[in-house]
């Protein structure tokens, strides 16, 4: 964008994806168009750098969740650890299976059925 040889003003736009010159005219009017050209690309140099001074901003804040976040899951990981969970693949918690003895009960808890049973075995 700009003057051609000081005599009259042209501005670049793209079209189509080709850059294409367009003229504006000479005079007062291009004096203009020059000036109005001029506060639109402060206007967007202007709206970039407040972009960019959010995301920044934004940067802060996410870092900071994310050391809140990295605190509760070692807590989490703790407290399910300490509670006899397991994590399984990388992926759910689980509480190990408890295991019964294999012993033949010898008591009344069966009603006397599987020492029935045990006695059968040894004599046959």
């Amino acid at each position: 964008m700009g003057w051609d040889k000081g005599r009259y003003y042209t501005r670049s736009k793209k079209v189509n994806g080709r850059v294409v010159r367009e003229y504006v005219g000479s005079g007062r009017v291009a004096e203009l168009a020059a000036r109005l050209d001029a506060i639109r690309r402060e206007e967007r140099l202007l709206a970039r750098f407040e972009r960019r001074m959010k995301r920044d901003e934004l940067d802060e804040v996410d870092d900071k969740v994310q050391v809140l976040i990295d605190a509760t899951d070692l807590l989490a990981r703790a407290a399910l650890t300490a509670t006899g969970f397991r994590q399984h693949n990388r992926g759910e918690w689980r509480k190990p299976r408890v295991r019964r003895k294999t012993d033949v009960p010898s008591g009344p808890e069966d009603g006397g059925r599987d020492a029935s049973r045990l006695e059968a075995r040894t004599k046959g």
